[in-house]
């Protein structure tokens, strides 16, 4: 089995490549990012396990003749690159456009005229826009940012692909946790870098907003063994908890006794997006949920070099 990872030097690009390298069943790992990021930690480091399985490709999704040159011979396409900085959702709407929304369709096109059988798409919770109930896969898209409008629209030419070959577009909630080129800009990460370092949160709103949550490796093994069962193509939610501000600061005080926060217009109440982890891929897949968020923090502290 030959794979294709667009974005895959990111964060879950990282995570997802170690995954896949442990899989006999998998002979190549290519490896399609243009490194706009400047993150090259996925090249540093520890070997990976049968690292020389793993190419890598510099090239950017908005090429479609390069995309359908190297599309040659792959059986398996995770689409995972795109713009996230999280914090500035809203900000930046043509760039937002150009790479989610109009880099998906190139990379969309390049598939259809390949023989690529399976692929997938990690979409977001950001497109159902808010709830302060949980919501489904059932639930109507209302996107509210220019984030979420754009990985909607992406998905509008994933879907295209739904009856031609197996296709999954996974709306996967905030990812979190230690990996090497891991992202300082999603919230639970950039908390615990200031908690260590500056013993010091700012925390925007009355905190009470909550999100969805999944760790990075949940996200990976669930999406390596997407490509092992047999899975309806569809659209699924994948999402592990979800928490508000107030109770990840709770969980970083247990950590970090002395640690301090201040509030930021404290009297706004923020938009709460709640998703249900009772996923319609559960049905297919088994996947266990991740420990609990004191834990998975502990283990994250770990990982600093002091």
């Amino acid at each position: 089995m030959k794979i294709l990872i667009t974005g895959g030097a990111g964060y879950l690009g990282t995570e997802l490549t170690k995954e896949l390298a442990n899989d006999s069943q998998i002979k190549e790992i290519l490896i399609y990012d243009n490194l706009s990021r400047l993150n090259y930690n996925l090249f540093l480091g520890k070997r990976l396990k049968n690292f020389e399985k793993v190419n890598f490709i510099a090239g950017d999704i908005l090429d479609s003749r390069k995309l359908q040159q190297v599309l040659n011979g792959v059986d398996v396409v995770y689409h995972l690159a795109a713009r996230v900085t999280t914090p500035f959702a809203n900000t930046d709407a043509h760039f937002h456009e150009q790479v989610n929304h109009w880099g998906t369709a190139e990379v969309v096109n390049a598939v259809e005229d390949s023989e690529v059988k399976k692929f997938i798409y990690t979409s977001s919770t950001s497109v159902y826009g808010s709830s302060t109930e949980f919501l489904t896969e059932e639930s109507v898209p209302n996107a509210k940012t220019f984030y979420g409008i754009s990985k909607l629209r992406g998905e509008d030419h994933v879907k295209r692909l739904l009856k031609k070959r197996d296709t999954y577009i996974l709306r996967c909630g905030n990812v979190y946790g230690y990996n090497k080129s891991m992202r300082f800009d999603a919230v639970i990460n950039k908390f615990m870098f200031d908690a260590n370092f500056n013993n010091r949160l700012s925390i925007h709103g009355d905190g009470k907003q909550s999100r969805s949550f999944i760790s990075v490796g949940l996200l990976a093994t669930t999406m390596q063994k997407l490509i092992k069962n047999e899975v309806p193509s569809g659209i699924y939610n994948l999402v592990d908890k979800n928490y508000s501000i107030l109770d990840i600061v709770d969980a970083l005080k247990l950590l970090y006794p002395a640690l301090e926060f201040i509030f930021i217009n404290q009297h706004l109440s923020l938009r709460d997006l709640k998703v249900s982890p009772d996923s319609q891929l559960r049905r297919h897949i088994h996947y266990e949920n991740s420990s609990d968020l004191y834990t998975e923090l502990h283990d994250f502290k770990q990982r600093f070099s002091f």
